[in-house]
């Protein structure tokens, strides 16, 4: 039997990874393009800080799936984090699809909100499992005001 903290991190690398393919070079390009913000000194930083969250995350995961098993509320769960993770992932495949940051800030304003259904869900069950996603519920409002701001900088007249 696979034991559930692999099983947890495989399928979060695959959903991660499928997702991740959804990207195009040229959307890529396009926000690559995108004005920032002069005080935007820490994004050198951010891909180690949304590897820290999906650690968080699928750590939490664990911790919930070991408080009961293969219950019906267990597997509800993991769909959520499932959502969840597919709703951050849908960040830049779709912010360039669009070519619009403000879609962008949609996405980002909707994962906080499935992100606090989910950690609201998970407190009963695993204080540690809650606790695990309050990186992301940190640091979901800023990646969601720092596009925001982008999209106003790019977007003057």
């Amino acid at each position: 039997m696979i034991p559930s903290w692999l099983a947890i991190g495989v399928a979060a690398t695959i959903i991660g990874y499928a997702v991740l393919k959804l990207n195009t070079r040229e959307s890529i390009r396009w926000f690559n393009h995108q004005r920032r913000p002069q005080w935007l000194t820490f994004e050198r930083l951010i891909p180690a800080i949304w590897i820290t969250i999906f650690i968080c995350g699928a750590w939490s995961a664990y911790n919930v799936w070991e408080k009961e098993p293969g219950s019906v509320k267990t597997w509800f769960l993991m769909v959520f984090y499932a959502l969840l993770e597919v709703a951050i992932m849908l960040y830049n495949p779709v912010m360039g699809w669009f070519k619009s940051l403000r879609v962008g800030v949609w996405i980002g304003g909707f994962g906080f909100v499935l992100g606090a259904i989910l950690a609201a869900l998970v407190f009963p069950v695993s204080l540690w499992g809650g606790l695990l996603l309050v990186p992301y519920l940190l640091w979901s409002p800023i990646g969601t005001y720092v596009t925001w701001v982008m999209d106003e900088i790019n977007n003057l007249r």
